[in-house]
């Protein structure tokens, strides 16, 4: 494993049809060039493969590591890739479980619930660490329900409040039902 305080991150997003075997062939690139996969955060979107990853490596490997990346994902994955350089404890961390608040929202889906409710976020001064969506059938009718949970992070904790009133007053004009709640 590279040595955090001589390794260089990169951050690499990927997307392609899915198929068997693209998390292995770009984890074997990587290790081929003495990499170290640290995080990732991968799924499957209508049909389609996406992810996003850091790895650490050599600083003397970055370029080769780009190289081979790009082509051995060509025709199966479109590779973005860009340089986090310095030590790991440079790079931004997450709040402790403290100091994230978790929102949880569900109702009919329909288009602009997402940028009314990051709307409010931004307002707030709100940063979004994980945010989560989907589709689904509403159990009785079959109707399409829209369900999103997002962690977030407030620059101050006497926020919570504020930011609670302001989601809550246009949840029923959205016709969602929200939670907000600290971890």
């Amino acid at each position: 494993m590279p040595d955090a305080e001589r390794s260089s991150s990169l951050i690499v997003t990927l997307i392609g049809m899915d198929r068997p075997g693209l998390v292995a062939l770009v984890a074997r690139v990587v290790a081929d060039h003495q990499g170290n996969w640290v995080e990732s955060r991968m799924a499957h979107l209508a049909g389609r493969f996406a992810g996003i990853l850091r790895v650490d490596v050599p600083p003397g490997k970055v370029d080769a590591l780009a190289a081979a990346l790009t082509h051995a994902t060509a025709g199966a994955l479109t590779i973005t890739l860009d340089r986090a350089d310095g030590p790991a404890a440079a790079l931004p961390t997450a709040p402790d479980a403290h100091g994230l608040t978790e929102l949880e929202l569900v109702g009919a889906d329909h288009p602009g619930i997402v940028h009314a409710i990051t709307a409010i976020l931004l307002k707030h001064g709100a940063n979004i660490w994980e945010f989560e969506s989907e589709c689904v059938a509403a159990p009785m009718t079959g109707a399409p329900l829209f369900k999103a949970k997002a962690q977030i992070a407030l620059p101050e904790s006497g926020r919570l409040a504020a930011l609670g009133d302001d989601l809550e007053a246009i949840a029923s004009d959205l016709m969602v039902e929200l939670r907000i709640s600290n971890r």
